[in-house]
């Protein structure tokens, strides 16, 4: 088998001067070094995914889609630097579109290597089912958040509303997860780990204690998907 996929010096270096030069004219003068050493290397970790998530992800899906485009959408933002200063892939449900789906994610910034994953956006439904299974499974879903593995890998964050939601009592012993508004787990990390190679060895580590999570968060989401077909 060949090595374990990894960045390399250069990865970090174009990032850091994107992030100084966040122009077309200067990404056009290098784009080889993004495909090279960005976009190739994320490239390949995707693909060794692809091989290993049958063993610790079977329902997500690795492919060359799960990459995030470097090309920001400035439509309605005050920003208008036109790329993102990150590489970034997220693996989603294959019964679920990419963006109705919890899934696993990892970014690498010149300055920051984040492995994690959870629901970022859910719609209102989507929320109002993952709260009722967390309510009807809640000592599965505790089991899983409160472990010592799972508190290592930073627990369970995202906005949280004051109150809890309408249709749940205000004292309800899942208080603390049914006013979230996002459900995330993760971990900001030195970004030199990507150039190790202990780089996909952690990632894979990383995420498949995440899994389960994953998982728990996509049943709902995937019951009802199936029920509107």
């Amino acid at each position: 088998m060949s090595p374990p996929p990894r960045f390399n010096p250069r990865t970090l270096t174009f990032l850091r001067a994107l992030k100084r030069n966040n122009n077309r004219e200067w990404f056009s003068a290098h784009k080889s070094d993004y495909e090279t050493h960005v976009r190739g290397p994320m490239l390949a970790t995707i693909e060794r995914l692809a091989e290993d998530f049958p063993g610790i992800a079977p329902d997500l899906v690795a492919s060359p889609r799960s990459l995030y485009r470097i090309y920001r959408d400035t439509r309605f933002s005050p920003d208008k630097t036109p790329y993102k200063t990150h590489v970034a892939a997220r693996f989603s449900h294959r019964a679920l579109p990419k963006n109705e789906s919890a899934g696993l994610y990892v970014h690498l910034a010149h300055n920051q290597l984040w492995i994690g994953g959870g629901l970022y956006a859910p719609q209102r439904p989507q929320l109002q089912w993952i709260r009722k299974h967390i309510v009807a499974n809640l000592r599965s879903f505790r089991s899983l958040v409160e472990s010592p593995v799972f508190r290592r890998l930073g627990g369970v964050t995202g906005t949280t509303l004051k109150r809890v939601p309408r249709g749940f009592p205000p004292d309800h012993e899942a208080a603390t997860y049914l006013k979230l508004n996002q459900y995330l787990a993760g971990e900001a990390l030195d970004p030199a780990l990507a150039l190790s190679p202990r780089f996909y060895g952690t990632l894979l580590r990383r995420f498949t204690a995440l899994e389960p999570f994953i998982r728990f968060l996509n049943t709902p989401l995937v019951a009802a998907a199936q029920f509107r077909m």
